[in-house]
């Protein structure tokens, strides 16, 4: 069983700066992607970020989303299987419940929540103004 355990949360002010990590355990099967997403109060789950990596070539493209993209750096070590998010210049706008995702689907790289098949429990950030 996949394991994900995120820690790096925290409440900060904007502009300022914080960094997610997540290790995953157990049985892993290749994992296409390794990810982030949140959810804010009312809104729905939200891709961040994604590190996907081609089962061919076994090279990795990180992909963002839009709000994100110049702010945040997603970076995966797959020796030690761990997944980080670097989030600079953090706004108000970025206060949500952040999760560590695993994708086993090519498509992971779109950042649909449908496409990743394992979850860790979340850590929360809080950016105040």
């Amino acid at each position: 069983q996949v394991q994900l355990v995120e820690s790096g949360g925290g409440s900060v002010q904007a502009g300022e700066s914080l960094r997610l990590s997540c290790a995953v355990s157990g049985y892993t099967p290749f994992m296409y992607c390794m990810g982030w997403f949140r959810q804010a109060p009312g809104r729905e789950r939200e891709g961040v970020a994604t590190v996907y990596t081609a089962t061919v070539t076994n090279v990795s493209t990180s992909y963002y989303a839009e709000s994100v993209k110049g702010r945040f750096t997603v970076t995966r070590d797959h020796a030690r299987s761990t997944v980080s998010l670097q989030m600079s210049n953090l706004d108000p706008e970025d206060t949500a419940m952040y999760y560590c995702a695993t994708g086993a689907s090519s498509r992971c790289r779109f950042l649909g929540p449908s496409d990743y098949a394992a979850w860790g429990q979340g850590t929360q950030v809080s950016v105040s103004s």
